[in-house]
């Protein structure tokens, strides 16, 4: 079969992802919110196609048991009304006791929020029944399923965004990191999987046609794999990647579900990619070999962490620090507050300077995550063995000010992958960074510079936005209002980690102007 055009492929893409939104918008009428809808569609897609691999005739024989008889796709597909939605309660009930499989981690919890029968009908006749959702092309299924998932991020009041991390930015990060087939790669904090599917797509596009047959296996049955905290995003996870052709209805689940940072990783990673969670100080605390104990309730003992704190962002930092494998590469998007905090945080700093090659940082603007007051940057390091007489690994930190003069909003002016052009050039993936030049936006900054700051301070800004002082460029009015309110919630989170760090109490409302989680 000839492959269709880009331009076509995104069309169905684009009638495909239409068709799915338009029964969410029915659906929504009935209570439902946009997540649950896509979980229901979870549900629906996997008995669906796990009935489409059983009856092709050139399945494998022992592939085509996936799915019990008593609670496959065509168990329900024959019935109507009352006893479709009983024996949909059942199938859910039933499926869910399979731990450890891709079965169990998608249907985990899982309950039925289709409570008009008539509705449920309609999805499994008119939507889920009339396409051929294995015989479609992997990118038209996957990425009508994903392009759902960013409908649903903007669905504020459910914090579904707080899951998502843009397609531009995770784009523009796996084109620098060049994933290659015999990386092993993970994602800790892996949301709906978007950094995953993206390496694994770029391996596709530029080393497919080199691979054997079971090196594409290979490929998608444990190499790429995540973890996820959260089993409703867990169940999106591993129905996104299977739609993306990454793992195996029947096999080991890809996605884990469980707390990160409870252990220490037993399995390494030579990339990892992540944008672990924002938001308010853990309640627990990780007590790493500095022996200090915080006032949590909970905590975890961590030998292979420098620096004890309550801190989400630096306890993730330090366990992506631990899993990462020998000679392996991170990039890992975290806010300011990483850059610059005091105490636990300088801690870390020092470490990742001196035991890692921290060679890039990408300061990112905000406006492009669905919560408002996110200031964040990406930091690109790599894990070096130790050097003799106990010499630092990072020589050179270069840093990237796409914050200064930037300007998106989520709807209006979004964040694209063009507009990350100039900062993939300068990157020079692939090639020797000796050969990266200097710029208005890209500076270097030596070792002995950064550890001679206050505090090793790495929140490095040199840029002024012309738009402060010249009264000709003055940015549109909704800009400047958006610039404001991002500002003040900004101020408001970090005024919240410090009141918590002296003992005080955070209000919910405080809370809920960060995101927690984005893959």
């Amino acid at each position: 079969m000839t492959p269709a055009s880009p331009a076509l492929a995104h069309a169905q893409t684009n009638s495909l992802v239409a068709k799915l939104w338009n029964y969410c918008n029915v659906l929504r009428d009935n209570g439902l919110s946009t997540i649950e809808y896509v979980e229901q569609l979870s549900y629906l897609l996997f008995l669906k196609m796990a009935d489409e691999i059983a009856t092709d005739p050139f399945t494998e024989q022992e592939a085509k048991t996936v799915v019990p008889a008593k609670y496959d796709w065509q168990s329900l597909a024959r019935l109507k009304g009352i006893d479709l939605e009983v024996h949909y309660r059942d199938t859910l009930q039933a499926l869910a006791k399979n731990p450890g499989t891709t079965l169990g981690t998608i249907f985990a919890k899982s309950q039925n929020r289709i409570t008009e029968p008539a509705l449920l009908e309609k999805l499994v006749v008119e939507l889920i029944g009339k396409e051929d959702w294995t015989i479609q092309g992997t990118d038209l299924k996957g990425d009508a399923y994903e392009g759902l998932l960013a409908k649903g991020a903007e669905d504020t009041k459910t914090g579904a965004g707080q899951y998502f991390t843009p397609r531009a930015l995770i784009d523009a990060m796996v084109d620098v990191m060049q994933p290659k087939p015999e990386d092993t790669i993970t994602d800790p904090a892996c949301g709906t999987g978007g950094f995953l599917i993206a390496a694994h797509s770029y391996i596709r596009k530029h080393h497919m046609q080199y691979l054997s047959r079971e090196q594409r296996l290979d490929l998608g049955s444990g190499k790429i794999w995540g973890n996820e905290l959260v089993t409703g995003t867990a169940r999106l996870a591993a129905m996104n990647m299977l739609l993306h052709g990454i793992g195996d209805a029947d096999g080991e689940s890809l996605i884990t579900v469980g707390d990160a940072l409870a252990d220490k990783p037993e399995r390494h990673a030579s990339l990892i990619l992540a944008n672990p969670p924002f938001g308010k100080k853990s309640a627990i605390t990780i007590v790493g070999t500095d022996g200090k104990a915080e006032r949590e309730d909970i905590s975890y003992e961590r030998d292979d962490f420098r620096a004890t704190t309550t801190n989400k962002q630096l306890n993730f930092l330090q366990h992506i620090m631990s899993q990462l494998e020998m000679k392996g590469r991170a990039a890992v998007v975290l806010p300011d507050n990483v850059l610059f905090e005091g105490g636990a945080g300088e801690k870390v700093r020092r470490r990742l300077l001196e035991e890692f090659d921290l060679h890039t940082i990408l300061r990112l603007p905000t406006g492009i995550f669905y919560a408002g007051g996110v200031k964040a940057n990406v930091l690109f390091f790599e894990k070096e063995p130790p050097r003799s007489g106990g010499a630092h690994n990072t020589s050179k930190l270069w840093v990237y000010d796409f914050r200064t003069a930037k300007h998106f909003t989520l709807k209006q002016h979004p964040l694209t992958r063009a507009a990350l052009d100039e900062f993939v050039e300068a990157y020079l993936p692939g090639k020797s960074r000796s050969e990266r030049v200097e710029s208005e936006r890209f500076r270097s900054f030596d070792y002995d510079e950064l550890i001679a700051r206050d505090k090793v301070n790495l929140d490095i800004t040199w840029m002024k936005d012309p738009a402060l002082d010249d009264a000709d460029s003055l940015l549109a009015p909704e800009l400047i209002a958006q610039e404001i309110v991002e500002e003040l919630q900004a101020a408001l989170s970090e005024f919240a980690a410090i009141a918590e760090a002296l003992g005080g109490e955070v209000s919910a409302d405080t809370d809920a102007i960060e995101p927690t989680e984005s893959g």
